[in-house]
C-alpha cells in the first residue's frame, strides 16, 4: 500500500489516464466489442470524417477508447511508459498541456493533410482520408518527444532518435491512420519542448567524430534489419506501396518468405555490431554488398523510367536510403580500422595484445623515476595489466580488457599535471579507435576533473584512508585500542619483521603462504584481485612485508606496504597497506600492532604519510558534488546497487567491515572515483569490474553471490 500511494502521489495524472480508459472500455464493452463495428463508433472516434460532418467533440471523446480490443495494450502500456516518462520529467501539469497540445495538432494535422491530398489519385491518402481512429497514442508520444529536452546528452538524442525511427518505419511500411497522427504528434513535441525552456529549437552541426560514424554506420544496419523484418507484414498498406502496379504486386511483395528476412536482419544485425566496434573486416563486407545493392537498385530504376513502369517511388526510397548508407561508410572509413579481435591479440602495439615482462619492468621504472599523484599507483605495476603509452607524452596509462571495456587502473602515470592529462585524452582515443569502452578506476579528484573537461562522468567508489605521519601520535582516547595492542604484543613478545618477504627465513615465509591459503578457503569464493593484492605481490622486493612474530617464531599476521611515490620520483614517500592476513585463533589485537607498529617505523625513517587503502564498495559519507566543477550524475538507483552489492559481498570479503576497522587510526578519508564517458556504459563497465576483481569465478560463484543477495 505504500508504493502504490507513492506511486499515485508522483504519477496522478497518468494512473488517472490509465484508470479513466479502462472503466471506458467496460461501460462502453469496447474492452471486448469491437468498438469501428458498432454505431457507437461515429460519435466518439475521429478522423476527417468526423470532422466534415461536424462531430468535433471526437478529439476528446476519441483520446479516452480505442477502437479494436487489442489496441488497449499498447495503449496502456505506452501511456505507462511514456506519459509516466513524461510526467516525471516535467510534472501533472505540464504533462496534461503538452498531451493535449500533441493529440490535437497530430489529430488536426493528420486531417488537415488527407484533406488537401485526397481524391487526386494517390490511393494511400484517399484511403486513409476515409478512416476513423481513436486512442491517447499521439498524444503520450508527443509529449514524450516534448519532454526530451529535459535530458541530457546523449539520452536526448537517443530518445528523439528512437521516437523518430518508430515513428517514419511505421508511417513508411504500416502506413494507418495512426501511423501518421504520430508523426505529426511526434514533430509537434520536439517544437514544443524547447518552448517550455523559453526558446525556438535549433539544430547544431558539428565535425562526426570516429564514434559518431561508428553510431551512424551501426545505426543504418539496425534500421534496415528492422525494415527488413517489417517488410513481409505491412508493405501492402503502406504510403510507398500504393504506388505500385497493382495490389497483386504490392501483395506479393508483402508475401515474401519470412525466414529470408529474418536471415538478412540477423546478418544487417551482425554488421551493425561489428561496426560499432569499428571492425575493418565489417567494413568491407558492408560497402561491398550496399555498392552492389545500390548499383543494382540504380540499374532497377533506369529500366524503370525507360520502360514507363509505377513503383517509382518504392525504388527512389530505397535507392535513396543504402546510399545515404554507403556515403556514411566511405565519408566514415577512417573510423573502422580496428582488426578482428582474434588477429589484434597477435598484433604487436594492440591493446588487447598480451604484455610481456619487459613492459612491466619499464613501467616500474617509470613509476619509480616520475612518480604520481595517486598513492594506490604501485598497484599499476602488477603483471596482470597492460600498459599504454603515447609516443607524445612520458608516462603510461595501466588497464585491463573485460567485456568490452578497457579499465584504466588509477591515475595516468606521469611526473607533470599536463602529461597527465594528455595521457587520459590519448588513452581513451586509443581505446575507442579499438572498439572499446574506456574507463579509468579509482582515481583520484585530479583525474576525474581532467575527465570531467571531456565531457565524462564520475561515480564516487571508495574512499581511501590516509594517515600523515608528521603529526602521527597514539595519545588521547581515540587511540585506546591502538595503545592496548601495543601493550599486549609487548607483554606476549610479539615484534614486528619489516622487510621484503623474500628476505624473511623460509619458514617464516610458509606460515605466510599457509595463513593466506586458509584465509581464501575459509571465503568459500576465489581470491579477488585487481586492486586487491595478494601472497604473490607481496613477494614483490619492491614491497615491504609487516610479520607479527612470537618468541616461538610463530607468524600472528602479516601485511604489505606498497612504496608511494611522489611527483619527480626519487625515494618512496611513503607506504600503502594492501595485504592484510591474520592467524585463525591468534593474537587478536594482530592488525592494529601491525598496522601501528609499521606507521612508527615508517615515520622514524622519514616517510610523510601511509595510505590504508580503500575499500571495494565501503564509503562513510555519500558525496553530491564531484571535485571542481565536474559534472556528477544522479546517484539514488547506482547507490541502491552498490550497497546491496556490497552487502551481499560483506560476509566473504568484509570491506564494510574493514572499511571501518580503518577508521581507528584516525585517518582522513579522500574520495576515489570510477570516470567513464556516458552513463549508457554503466552496465558493461559493471561487468567487466566484476570479471575484473573476480577473473577466475564460475557460474558456481557467482550463483553463490546471488543467493547471499537474495537472503540480503
Amino acid at each position: 500500500m505504500a508504493r502504490l500511494t507513492a506511486v499515485l502521489r508522483r504519477f496522478p495524472l497518468t494512473v488517472g489516464l490509465v484508470v479513466t480508459i479502462l472503466m471506458l472500455s467496460v461501460v462502453t464493452r469496447s474492452l471486448w466489442d469491437p468498438l469501428g463495428s458498432r454505431p457507437l463508433a461515429e460519435t466518439v472516434t475521429y478522423g476527417l470524417p468526423a470532422f466534415r460532418s461536424g462531430s468535433w467533440w471526437t478529439v476528446a471523446t476519441g483520446f479516452l477508447v480505442a477502437v479494436q480490443p487489442l489496441h488497449y495494450v499498447p495503449i496502456l502500456l505506452g501511456l505507462v511508459l511514456f506519459g509516466g516518462f513524461s510526467e516525471w520529467r516535467l510534472g501533472g501539469r505540464r504533462t496534461a498541456v503538452l498531451m493535449t497540445a500533441a493529440h490535437v495538432l497530430g489529430i488536426g494535422g493528420a486531417a488537415l493533410v488527407l484533406w488537401l491530398t485526397a481524391g487526386h489519385g494517390y490511393e494511400w491518402s484517399t484511403r486513409l482520408a476515409q478512416e476513423r481512429d481513436a486512442g491517447p497514442s499521439a498524444g503520450f508520444l508527443g509529449a514524450a518527444a516534448a519532454a526530451s529536452v529535459t535530458l541530457s546528452p546523449p539520452w536526448r538524442g537517443r530518445l528523439r532518435a528512437a521516437l523518430g525511427a518508430y515513428a517514419l518505419l511505421f508511417v513508411i511500411h504500416l502506413g494507418s491512420l495512426a501511423d501518421l497522427e504520430h508523426v505529426l504528434a511526434v514533430c509537434a513535441g520536439l517544437i514544443l519542448g524547447p518552448a517550455l525552456l523559453g526558446r525556438l529549437p535549433r539544430l547544431r552541426h558539428r565535425a562526426l567524430t570516429r564514434r559518431d560514424f561508428r553510431l551512424l554506420a551501426s545505426a543504418f544496419f539496425v534500421v534496415a534489419a528492422l525494415e527488413g523484418l517489417l517488410q513481409p507484414f505491412t508493405t501492402a498498406s503502406g504510403p510507398l506501396a500504393s504506388t505500385l502496379s497493382d495490389q497483386a504486386r504490392a501483395q506479393e511483395l508483402q508475401d515474401r518468405e519470412l525466414l529470408g528476412s529474418v536471415v538478412q536482419a540477423a546478418l544487417w544485425l551482425w554488421l551493425a555490431r561489428s561496426l560499432y566496434k569499428g571492425r575493418r573486416r565489417a567494413w568491407r563486407w558492408a560497402t561491398g554488398l550496399l555498392a552492389l545493392v545500390v548499383l543494382v537498385q540504380l540499374v532497377g530504376i533506369v529500366v524503370m523510367l525507360v520502360a514507363g513502369e509505377p513503383g517509382l517511388p518504392v525504388a527512389l526510397y530505397e535507392a535513396v536510403g543504402n546510399s545515404l548508407g554507403l556515403a556514411v561508410l566511405y565519408v566514415g572509413r577512417h573510423a573502422f580500422r580496428n582488426p578482428s579481435p582474434r588477429r589484434a591479440r597477435r598484433t604487436t602495439g594492440s591493446l588487447v595484445a598480451p604484455a610481456d615482462e619487459g613492459q612491466r619492468q619499464a613501467a616500474t621504472v617509470r613509476l619509480t623515476e616520475q612518480g604520481t599523484v595517486n598513492r594506490l599507483a604501485w598497484m599499476t605495476t602488477w603483471p596482470e595489466n597492460r600498459w599504454f603509452e603515447s609516443a607524445s607524452y612520458p608516462g603510461y596509462v595501466a588497464y585491463r580488457v573485460h567485456a568490452g571495456v578497457a579499465v584504466g587502473l588509477c591515475d595516468p602515470v606521469a611526473a607533470s599535471p599536463q602529461d597527465r592529462s594528455h595521457l587520459l585524452t590519448a588513452f581513451a582515443d586509443s581505446v575507442r579507435s579499438a572498439g572499446l569502452v574506456p574507463c579509468l578506476f579509482t582515481v583520484t579528484a585530479e583525474a576525474s576533473t581532467n575527465a570531467a573537461s571531456q565531457g565524462w562522468q564520475s561515480l564516487q567508489v571508495a574512499e581511501e584512508a590516509v594517515v600523515d605521519l608528521q603529526t602521527l601520535s597514539f595519545t588521547g582516547k581515540a587511540w585506546q585500542d591502538v595503545r592496548t595492542a601495543l601493550n599486549q604484543a609487548g607483554r606476549l613478545g610479539i615484534s614486528l619483521r619489516l622487510g621484503p618477504l623474500g628476505e624473511q627465513p623460509r619458514g617464516l615465509q610458509l606460515q605466510v603462504k599457509a595463513i593466506s591459503s586458509e584465509w581464501v578457503e575459509d571465503k568459500g569464493l576465489p581470491e579477488m584481485g585487481f586492486t586487491l593484492g595478494g601472497v604473490d605481490e607481496a613477494l614483490d622486493p619492491h614491497v615491504r612485508v609487516g610479520l607479527a612474530v612470537d618468541e616461538d617464531s610463530t607468524v600472528h599476521g602479516l601485511t604489505s606496504w606498497m612504496p608511494i611515490y611522489d611527483v619527480g620520483g626519487g625515494e618512496p614517500v611513503g607506504w600503502t597497506l594492501d595485504v592484510m592476513r591474520r592467524l585463525p585463533g591468534g593474537f587478536r589485537y594482530t592488525m592494529e600492532f601491525l598496522i601501528s607498529s609499521a606507521a612508527t617505523a615508517f615515520k622514524a625513517e622519514g616517510c610523510r604519510v601511509i595510505s590504508l587503502s580503500g575499500a571495494p564498495l565501503a564509503r562513510a559519507r555519500r558525496d553530491t558534488d564531484g571535485p571542481g566543477t565536474m559534472p556528477v550524475m544522479d546517484r539514488g538507483t547506482l547507490d541502491a546497487f552498490l550497497d546491496r552489492l556490497g552487502g551481499a559481498l560483506e560476509p566473504y570479503y568484509g570491506f564494510r567491515s574493514l572499511h571501518a576497522f580503518k577508521t581507528k587510526f584516525q585517518p582522513r578519508l579522500d574520495p576515489l572515483y570510477l570516470v567513464f564517458p556516458e552513463a549508457t556504459d554503466l552496465p558493461r563497465i559493471g561487468l567487466a569490474l566484476s570479471r575484473a576483481y573476480l577473473p577466475h569465478a564460475g557460474l558456481r560463484d557467482f550463483v553463490t553471490l546471488a543467493r547471499a543477495a537474495r537472503a540480503g
